[in-house]
């Protein structure tokens, strides 16, 4: 079992129960629809957007502080959509949108903050402004930095596995953006071996294993049922020694699977979390946090027998 990770004064003991992660999107276009900036923002400040009360959904504030109320043990911010077909953010639009809202995340609240990114130098501005953990999707491979700044900052490292390209999106205005044809020699050996890439690159700038998070990359670069055999067989996964994050939430494989939309995901989201937890997940990460909160809780209990008042 992986050591226990200590992060501000929260102490996250790895095989002991699920920790549940939710999902703040700043941004006009996640595949979701839960974005915290609406698609066409007007030229009033960006504030607005995560101030009590303001932007689409109440504000990423209020969103931040009810999804802790709720169970949320991390809040991972992210400033750039990774659905398939999402236009690029620049590094300075992505600080702009993501270091006011953990500043003010970090005014009100000592809960543990996950920045979403791949750019070294959002990272940076992130941990500055009180992020404590770097959740990369691209695992070290599109800013080779990334790695030296979570050394530095001593921040624990997400680092997921991605094969997604372009020319295999294939999207549907209901269902949403999916990969085709992706190719694999063997998927669970292939996606282990290319995560222990990213762990050799993260080690080679100093971070230690015990600030290592390892992430299947649900979603990325994967067919439907390359996701469900990933999720099913998760326990691979795990077995290579770091603790693992599953981020299945709303995503289109289980739109695919179901034949619904983001909006109608909750059930579909609920058994991939319950079966990833089944597998060794300690991490999940949702959009839903009350309902998933719940699933992990009572899973806990099932298969950890972790059952409380």
């Amino acid at each position: 079992m992986p050591s226990p990770l200590a992060v501000r004064g929260h102490t996250l003991n790895w095989g002991a129960r699920t920790y549940v992660m939710g999902i703040l999107n700043i941004t006009p276009d996640s595949f979701s629809g839960d974005g915290l900036i609406p698609p066409s923002p007007p030229p009033s400040p960006l504030p607005i957007f995560f101030e009590n009360g303001g932007g689409q959904g109440g504000g990423a504030l209020d969103r931040a502080l009810a999804f802790l109320a709720a169970g949320a043990d991390i809040l991972d911010v992210g400033g750039e959509s990774t659905r398939p077909g999402a236009e690029p953010v620049s590094a300075e639009e992505e600080m702009a949108r993501v270091v006011p809202v953990i500043d003010a995340i970090r005014r009100n609240s000592d809960a543990i903050i996950s920045v979403d990114t791949y750019k070294a130098s959002v990272a940076e501005a992130a941990l500055k402004a009180g992020a404590d953990i770097v959740n990369d999707v691209w695992g070290l491979r599109a800013d080779p930095d990334l790695g030296e700044v979570a050394a530095r900052y001593r921040a624990p490292l997400v680092l997921m596995h991605n094969r997604s390209k372009t020319a295999n999106a294939e999207i549907k205005a209901r269902l949403g953006g999916r990969y085709v044809g992706m190719e694999y020699t063997d998927l669970l050996a292939d996606v282990k071996r290319e995560l222990l890439e990213s762990v050799a690159l993260a080690r080679a700038v100093g971070v230690p294993d015990e600030r290592i998070i390892l992430d299947p990359g649900i979603g990325f670069g994967k067919t439907v049922e390359q996701n469900l055999a990933l999720i099913n067989r998760l326990d691979e996964i795990k077995a290579l020694g770091f603790p693992v994050l599953l981020g299945a939430s709303r995503k289109s494989f289980i739109g695919y699977t179901l034949d619904l939309p983001a909006d109608q995901r909750l059930e579909g989201t609920a058994a991939a979390v319950a079966v990833g937890i089944t597998r060794g997940a300690d991490i999940v990460r949702v959009h839903d946090v009350q309902a998933m909160a719940r699933v992990a809780r009572m899973t806990d209990a099932l298969v950890r027998g972790t059952a409380t008042a």
